[in-house]
């Protein structure tokens, strides 16, 4: 198989399990996980029941790939921005702190989806979602770090200021309903950035 041939393909899995979860995500938030079938998802998504089988074992492991896959997001690009930004601590933590809230943006219903049904899922499950909300959160942590020791930013408890940011950011789809009414999404960034910064900087 060419090189190019393998790509089509990878690329045509991808594009399906995303439609897959796509419209699992939808179901679940709908109905609920535990009202939700399989069947229901395979008509959602307009494919057979067969089909999702192939890419997913149970319905388990489709609500433990939702939650993954916007995680997995955080992860990716999150230290990706903040990199970019430089070393400057606060450049850093701005450009990580948007880049979070528009990954959440672009996937508010697996936002909520991931605080109403993380529970369900085994042992093994939340361990994987563990792990990752800790890689997501490092980035910012060391930022906080570099920044008490350039004197940039006060004496602070880095682990509960990350925690306070990740769950303002999880509040845009948490609250959206609401925040929505007199906020756009660059607003509630820099209105969010300029208390949390006001509250650590000396």
């Amino acid at each position: 198989m060419s090189t190019q041939t393998q790509s089509t393909k990878d690329q045509r899995i991808q594009r399906r399990r995303s439609e897959i979860l796509t419209a699992a995500v939808q179901l679940f938030q709908e109905d609920g996980y535990h009202s939700t079938t399989t069947h229901a998802v395979a008509e959602r998504a307009g494919i057979s029941v067969g089909l999702i089988y192939q890419y997913f074992g149970n319905k388990e492991d489709l609500l433990r790939a939702a939650i993954v896959d916007i995680l997995a997001d955080f992860r990716d690009r999150v230290p990706a921005a903040m990199a970019q930004a430089g070393s400057d601590p606060e450049a850093r933590i701005r450009m990580g702190f948007r880049t979070l809230v528009e990954v959440i943006d672009e996937k508010p219903e697996a936002t909520v989806l991931s605080y109403r049904e993380s529970m369900t899922l085994s042992k093994e499950g939340r361990d994987e979602i563990k792990a990752l909300e800790v890689e997501t959160a490092e980035p910012f942590r060391r930022a906080l770090l570099d920044g008490m020791a350039s004197g940039d930013f006060r004496d602070i408890d880095a682990d509960l200021v990350v925690h306070n940011l990740l769950l303002t950011a999880h509040g845009w789809a948490l609250k959206q309903w609401r925040l929505s009414r007199w906020l756009d999404l660059d607003a509630y960034v820099e209105r969010e950035l300029d208390l949390l910064l006001r509250a650590i900087r000396p």
